[in-house]
């Protein structure tokens, strides 16, 4: 543990990206594989089961603090961070935590404590934290939590790895993708030498490559000759692999989701072995993605198995974008154009939901705007370009693929309710609740303010604080952490889709919602109306 405490406070002193790494190296280099193994999956930020809520050490914590409990709330609403709190209101003692190696905390004592009934529990924790010093507390508190976080990329994380490795950066990135299990095992795997992957996890994914937002006038540099261009589909990125006689789904957040999509991995029965797709999921019928999917398929997100009427309602397709590989051999390294013919090659023979993305034809690019105002109609969000002779990269690499979106719907809307943000941000009011005027047709009495959606992003530093100020001189009623506020700010929010909602008073719901300006010119009496959102319903 005192490598890897030692190796956090190195990277919140380091400012500098190469700083940063070194430091990295420095640590999977010098450390046993047991511990780099659980540091790697702390850095990388993998999702883990949560030990014991924030909640419950800050009701810990309170009892032995002796501060009555309006003041230790009230401290923890200033810090935003549970574990932070703890550390800073606890006495301290000494540094006890760092002789005992990290994964014998993360395998064995931390998952000792949390199984405690609630009285040993405490009795435990009392005892851990008084012979700790501050850092450690806090250390122990996150890890507990679930919550920690430190001031890395995953993408450096990678990098960092490579070095100590001394493979190239595209072999660790994908070599991290998939399922990784803290063992020393693995981390010794991760760390071998090039090879040529015959000792691969069968369902190993590729780094997904990604698009960039295109800025419009950049259209001018560009020949439309030399470029691809279809659909933008509204849904989740996926790889469909077939190995070994195996096949795997994985989504871009490197989820492995056969078990919520079985009818894609049927699907899967088409390809040759050695075949890795890249593709959109999304809920289709009849040819076509039905309207407002992307909330079908959340239905499907998530679960172990999905029920024979979810499939019926919400039946799943995979459309192909790409070919990564091909009779157990890598292609990402080929041009587009060549990936291409050989996937429409392959395609020829696919039924069902599986079925490749239409290139759309044009010969300009005002030809091709003009079919991208049709995306909507479509259920689409715009469309993608992609160089033809454009290789299959990893991350966001600017100028080889762009995205090419629809103008954002937008409706001006009332600020009614806020609070307080967390984190960095726990003391600042930052996240909005935003509401629309009534019209005649929803009630016989004059116009009221009907609440619509909520917004946490689009305002820059200096105007959350100035609306911060705002907040807090102009609070009409608290309920809670929230605060009712004079209904008077008008901001425009922007947003991706609008559907109905049964859950939503207002019985509307949008995707993506966040702030694109404060309409301080304009009076709250102005703002739109629930007319003019379903007006926006009916034209998408």
């Amino acid at each position: 543990m005192q490598r890897f405490q030692a190796l956090f406070q190195q990277l919140d002193r380091s400012t500098g990206t190469r700083a940063k790494q070194q430091v990295l190296v420095e640590y999977f280099r010098g450390t046993p594989p047991a511990d780099a193994a659980w540091g790697l999956e702390l850095l990388l930020g993998k999702r883990r089961r949560r030990l014991i809520t924030g909640r419950r050490l800050r009701q810990v914590a309170q009892a032995l603090s002796g501060l009555p409990q309006w003041l230790f709330d009230d401290c923890h609403a200033q810090v935003g961070d549970s574990a932070e709190t703890v550390a800073l209101l606890l006495p301290h003692g000494e540094a006890a935590l760092q002789e005992r190696p990290l994964h014998q905390w993360m395998e064995q004592d931390l998952p000792q404590l949390a199984a405690l009934e609630a009285d040993a529990q405490a009795q435990a924790l009392a005892t851990l934290w008084a012979g700790l010093n501050q850092n450690d507390v806090f250390m122990v508190c996150k890890l507990l939590s679930g919550g920690f976080r430190v001031g890395v990329s995953s993408g450096l994380v990678s990098r960092a790895l490579a070095e100590a490795a001394g493979v190239e950066d595209s072999t660790m990135a994908q070599r991290l993708m998939g399922e990784l299990r803290p063992s020393a095992t693995q981390f010794c795997q991760l760390l071998a030498p090039e090879d040529d992957g015959n000792d691969a996890p069968a369902g190993r994914p590729y780094p997904f490559f990604l698009a960039s937002p295109l800025e419009v006038d950049q259209l001018q540099t560009m020949d439309p000759l030399l470029w691809q261009a279809e659909w933008k589909w509204d849904g989740i990125r996926g790889q469909l692999i077939r190995r070994r006689g195996e096949s795997f789904l994985w989504s871009r957040g490197e989820e492995l989701i056969n078990g919520s999509f079985p009818d894609i991995i049927e699907l899967s029965d088409q390809l040759d072995d050695g075949t890795v797709l890249d593709g959109e999921v999304l809920v289709w019928a009849e040819g076509e993605p039905l309207p407002m999917g992307f909330s079908a398929l959340q239905r499907r997100l998530g679960r172990r198995s999905v029920s024979r009427s979810l499939l019926q309602e919400c039946p799943a397709a995979l459309v192909v974008y790409d070919l990564l590989e091909r009779d157990g051999v890598d292609c990402r390294a080929e041009p587009l154009q060549t990936r291409r013919a050989l996937l429409g090659a392959m395609a020829a023979n696919w039924q069902g939901g599986l079925r490749l993305s239409a290139a759309l034809s044009f010969q300009s690019w005002q030809e091709l705007d003009e079919q991208r105002r049709q995306a909507r109609e479509l259920q689409a969000e715009g469309v993608m370009l992609k160089a033809l002779d454009s290789p299959y990269l990893e991350g966001r690499k600017r100028g080889h693929w762009w995205k090419h979106k629809l103008e954002p719907y937008r409706l001006d809307a009332v600020l009614i309710y806020a609070q307080a943000g967390s984190g960095r941000r726990a003391n600042l009011f930052t996240d909005y609740t935003f509401a629309l005027w009534s019209t005649a047709e929803d009630a016989d009495e004059p116009p009221e303010l009907v609440t619509f959606a909520k917004a946490y992003s689009g305002l820059n530093d200096q105007e959350i604080t100035e609306l911060d100020r705002w907040i807090r001189r102009h609070t009409s009623e608290r309920y809670g952490p929230v605060r009712a506020v004079e209904p008077v700010q008008v901001f425009e929010l922007a947003f991706e889709g609008i559907q109905l909602s049964k859950r939503h008073k207002s019985g509307l719901a949008v995707r993506f919602p966040r702030i694109s300006r404060w309409r301080q010119d304009k009076p709250a009496s102005e703002a739109d109306s629930l007319a003019s959102a379903r007006a926006l319903l009916e034209r998408s």
